[in-house]
């Protein structure tokens, strides 16, 4: 089986949103990384949306 391609995207953020994601990642997984908590937060938003 071959491996899932992945796409690298470039997100750029203030401060404050920043803040907010760290914030998160320490209440919710704190070994995470932060790529993987936008991975995390996105899933969760598309799935509250059905």
């Amino acid at each position: 089986m071959s491996p899932k391609k992945l796409t690298v995207i470039g997100v750029r953020v203030d401060d404050e949103w920043l803040s907010k994601l760290t914030r998160w990642i320490s209440e919710n997984a704190p070994e995470m990384t932060r790529p993987e908590a936008i991975r995390r937060l996105v899933e969760i938003g598309l799935k509250a949306k059905k």
